[in-house]
C-alpha cells in the first residue's frame, strides 16, 4: 500500500478512534477495490433508506473529483479536439476521469417495473444480473445486515462471481456471513452505525483516489 493510501487510513482511526475495531477489514476492503479497478473492473452499490443515500454519496465521490484534480489523458482530450475544437476544448478542460460506480439506488424505472411486475426482494438482484460483472465488487450496505433485497442480490454476486463487501453494524448478520469482507462499525443502534459508515466510505474513497491520482 502507497504511503499516501496508508496516510488516509491513519488519519481516519485518528479521527475516529472506536473504528480501530475493523481497521483491518477497511484495509482489505481498500484492497479488493484496488485490484478491481487495476482489472478494470467497477464497483456496484445498494442500500435502503439511509444507506441508499450513502450509495448516492459514495457514487459521487467515485465517478468525479473527490479531492485531488483528475485530469483525462492526453489521447482521449486529442480525440474530442479533433472531433469538435470548440467543445472539445471545453471538455478538455472541465472532465475529471472516474472510478466507475453505480448507485443500484438511483434507477426508478427499472426498481419500480420490477418491484410492480416481479419481486419487491429482487431490485437490487436484477440490476446486479444485468449491470454486473465477474471480478466486480458489490458495495452491500446494511445496517443490520439482514435487508432481504440485499442478501438476495449478495446471492446474485457470489453466483456472477462478484465480490462483495459488506458493511454493516457491529452485529452478527447473514450480511457479515455471505460477504467476502465485512466492515462491522462498532455500533448497534441504525442512527450511531449511520454515523460511522459515511466516514468509513469517505475514508476508502481518499485511499482510492490517492491511489490513482495522488502525488
Amino acid at each position: 500500500m502507497k504511503k499516501i493510501v496508508k496516510n488516509e487510513l491513519d488519519e481516519l482511526i485518528t479521527r475516529y478512534p472506536q473504528l480501530s475495531a475493523c481497521k483491518k477489514d477497511i484495509e482489505k476492503a481498500y484492497l479488493l477495490l484496488q485490484k478491481t479497478y487495476d482489472d478494470n473492473g467497477k464497483l456496484l452499490i445498494a442500500g435502503n433508506g439511509g444507506s441508499a443515500a450513502d450509495s448516492e454519496h459514495i457514487a459521487g465521490e467515485l465517478m468525479k473529483r473527490f479531492k485531488i484534480t483528475r485530469p483525462i489523458n492526453k489521447d482521449l482530450a486529442d480525440k474530442l479536439l479533433k472531433i469538435d475544437p470548440q467543445r472539445g476544448e471545453r471538455l478538455v478542460k472541465n472532465l475529471e476521469m472516474p472510478l466507475r460506480a453505480v448507485p443500484l439506488t438511483s434507477h426508478i424505472a427499472i426498481t419500480t417495473a420490477y418491484m410492480n411486475d416481479a419481486d419487491a426482494t429482487g431490485v437490487f438482484a436484477q440490476q446486479l444480473l444485468g449491470f454486473g460483472d465477474a471480478g466486480d465488487v458489490f458495495l452491500a450496505i446494511s445496517t443490520s445486515g439482514n435487508s432481504e433485497n440485499i442478501i438476495s442480490a449478495c446471492v446474485v454476486a457470489k453466483a456472477m462471481d462478484i465480490k462483495i463487501i459488506g458493511l454493516t453494524g457491529q452485529r452478527e448478520s447473514e450480511l457479515s456471513k455471505i460477504a467476502d469482507i465485512c466492515i462491522q462499525v462498532p455500533e448497534t443502534e441504525t442512527y450511531k452505525i449511520q454515523e460511522l459508515h459515511l466516514p468509513v466510505y469517505h475514508a476508502l474513497c481518499l485511499m482510492l483516489e490517492s491511489n490513482y491520482y495522488g502525488k
